[in-house]
């Protein structure tokens, strides 16, 4: 199972921290274990199921959140320095695992597709993220980037890496339900 894990994230290399780097390929392997998906489920299925028909992959959105982050922190660091801290293991661990819950949240419909599971429709994946984070012993600041990177973060503060997180994610997402149509993308079809 690590072998694969390690496979579909190489961006886990980007975590200085050894320990932090662990955890974090711990956790994706706590979720394995509990979920009726397999690593290479992941590069199949959609990323989300609020978009019927969606064409993205679970792990190709996920790799862009991680890297568009990633950009993001760097850019942060070199145009702020320290008048805005941000920590880039920290981040680059929470992106990785902002939506590790959904493995609890999916599951096969028997046909080729994805649902949600029987979990899934009492906890939404940043609460079994977080519950999976805090089993692995992630600290605080990565877990707190899992609870707050959904729509469930808009009631609390957010650290900068949750922010960077948050943003990273959303840009990624809401062009497929929100994104303006017009005529001209329309006659592309």
């Amino acid at each position: 199972m690590r072998d694969e894990i390690l496979r579909i994230w190489p961006e886990l290399e980007w975590i200085e921290d050894p320990e932090l780097r662990e955890k974090t390929t711990r956790c994706w392997e706590r979720a394995f274990e509990l979920s009726p998906l397999e690593p290479s489920d992941l590069e199949k299925i959609p990323f989300t199921l609020k978009v019927q028909d969606c064409e993205v992959s679970f792990m190709d959105h996920k790799r862009l959140v991680v890297h568009v982050s990633r950009d993001s922190g760097l850019k942060i660091r070199e145009f702020f320095g320290d008048r805005l801290p941000l920590d880039m293991d920290t981040l680059i661990a929470g992106a990785i695992l902002a939506d590790v819950g959904k493995l609890l949240e999916y599951e096969g419909d028997g046909s080729g597709g994805s649902r949600q599971s029987a979990r899934g429709l009492y906890l939404r994946h940043p609460f079994t993220g977080v519950s999976l984070a805090m089993e692995c012993g992630l600290p605080d600041a990565v877990t707190h980037i899992i609870a707050t990177h959904a729509g469930e973060g808009n009631m609390v503060s957010r650290t900068t890496e949750a922010w960077v997180v948050h943003h990273a994610d959303f840009m990624t997402y809401e062009p497929f339900v929100k994104r303006l149509v017009l005529p001209a993308d329309r006659d592309r079809d």
